[in-house]
C-alpha cells in the first residue's frame, strides 16, 4: 500500500483521511508518526493560506510530498465566522467550547436564517512539485442543541437537511460522501496519480 503524509495532528481529521485515502489504496501517515514535537502555526488569514502553509513546512522537513488541510466553519448570521478561527473560536482546540460560543452567540437567530458551511481546502507539497490546493463545501444550517455523537468539532450542531441528520449522527461513510473534507479529498484524487 503506497503511503501519503498528512500534516496534521488532529485525530479525528486523520480518521476522516484514513477512510476517504483507505479505499483508494493509500495508508495515511501523519505528524505522529513522523513530527510529533513539530509545530507549524496558522497564520494565515484564509483556509488556502493556512493549507499551504502546513503542507509546505512539513514538506521542506521531510523531504516528501504531503497533503495537508485547513477547514472550518462559515455561519452566515455570524458573518462567516468562526472561519479560520473555527479551532480556536473559544480558546484553544476545545470542541465543547467552541460549540457553546456558536449556540450562544446564535440564540436569537430564526430558523431560516442559520445557514452554514463547512469548507476544506488541501493543499498538496513536495520538493518536485509545484503546490497545488483544491477546495470542498458541504452546506447546512446550525441546530439549536447539539445531536448525535459521531465525528468531532462542530458536527453535532451541523444539520445536513439532504439527510435529515446532524452530521455527528452520520456513519464515517455517510458523512465521507458529503463532507466538505470529502469532496475536496474526491478533486485530489483525481490529480493524485500524476502528482504522486
Amino acid at each position: 500500500m503506497k503511503q501519503v503524509v498528512i500534516a496534521t495532528k488532529n485525530k479525528g481529521k486523520a480518521k476522516d483521511f484514513e477512510a476517504l485515502f483507505h479505499p483508494l489504496g493509500y495508508e495515511v501517515i501523519t505528524m505522529f508518526d513522523v513530527a510529533p514535537d513539530m509545530e507549524i502555526e496558522e497564520t494565515g488569514t484564509t483556509f488556502e493560506e493556512n493549507a499551504v502553509l502546513k503542507a509546505e513546512t512539513l514538506a521542506k522537513e521531510l523531504h516528501t510530498m504531503v497533503i495537508a488541510d485547513d477547514s472550518g466553519l462559515a455561519v452566515d448570521a455570524l458573518n462567516g465566522d468562526p472561519g479560520v478561527y473555527s479551532a480556536r473560536y473559544a480558546g484553544d482546540h476545545d470542541d465543547e467550547a467552541n460549540i457553546v460560543k456558536v449556540l450562544e452567540n446564535m440564540k436569537d437567530v430564526p430558523e431560516d436564517e442559520r445557514k452554514a458551511r463547512f469548507i476544506c481546502c488541501i493543499a498538496l507539497a513536495g520538493p518536485t512539485v509545484e503546490t497545488t490546493t483544491v477546495f470542498g463545501a458541504c452546506e447546512g444550517v446550525i441546530l439549536e442543541e447539539k445531536r448525535g455523537t459521531n465525528g468531532f468539532g462542530y458536527d453535532p450542531i451541523f444539520f445536513v437537511p439532504e439527510l435529515n441528520k446532524s452530521m455527528a449522527e452520520l456513519t464515517a461513510e455517510e458523512k465521507g460522501a458529503i463532507s466538505h473534507r470529502g469532496n475536496a479529498i474526491r478533486k485530489l484524487a483525481e490529480q493524485l496519480p500524476t502528482l504522486l
